[in-house]
Formats: structure tokens, sequence, C-alpha cells
């Protein structure tokens, strides 16, 4: 069984920050593959970034160089450091695991959290 807790949405002004944490139990943390998804309302589930188990990285287009996703092992979290939001960042962020990184399509991921909420200002 894999348990992912999201935590670290809020509200923010355009150009602001925030820090979305995803707390993983239930397994050995690091082989897994860890991703992070955006849902705007009305829209499809979105990747927008993950890590692999050797800490490769894969970025959506619209976030590189805004967003940086990261891992620490020793306390099985991962992080999703977003800088410079926008408006359309606005939505549910949810925290996605898998065995191996196959892609960042919400089809590659099999445990999801149950999402913290991020709303952008303009």
């Amino acid at each position: 069984q894999v348990e992912l807790v999201e935590s670290g949405g809020g509200s923010v002004q355009a150009g602001g920050s925030l820090n979305l944490t995803c707390r993983t139990a239930g397994y050995s943390y690091n082989p897994y593959c860890m991703g992070w998804f955006h849902q705007a309302p009305g829209k499809e589930r979105e990747g927008v970034a993950l890590i692999n188990s050797d800490d490769s990285t894969r970025y959506l287009d619209s976030v590189k160089g805004r967003f940086t996703i990261s891992r620490d092992s020793t306390k099985q979290i991962v992080t999703l450091q977003m800088n410079s939001l926008r408006p359309e960042d606005t939505g549910m962020y949810y925290c996605a695991a898998e065995v191996h990184c196959y892609g960042l399509r919400t089809m590659d991921f099999g445990w999801w959290g149950q999402g913290t909420q991020v709303t952008v200002s303009s």
C-alpha cells in the first residue's frame, strides 16, 4: 500500500511562490518515480513534473524555469517549488507515484494523493 499526502497549497498573487510537499509512506522510497499533476477547473489533469529514482527530472514546458521538483529520501518527501506563479496555475495539485518513470501522463502513475488547492489571483 502506498500513501501520498499533499500539503502546502494556498492563495497567492501572481508572481508569488508556493512550496508543495508530498509525504510518502508504505514502501521503500528510493526506487519510485514521483510526479506532480495539475488540474485546472473544468480541465483534465496534466503532468507538471516528475523525478526519477536517479533524481533526473522532467517538466511540462509551461513550467520550465519556474517550478522545481526535488526529493528528500531520508524524510520520504517530494516537493514542488513553484515560483513566478500565474493565474493559469490555479487548480488542484496532485502527487503521484509509480515503480518506474514511463512518462508524464496520468496513465503512467498508479498511486495518487488527494490533492492540494492552489489559487493564483491576478
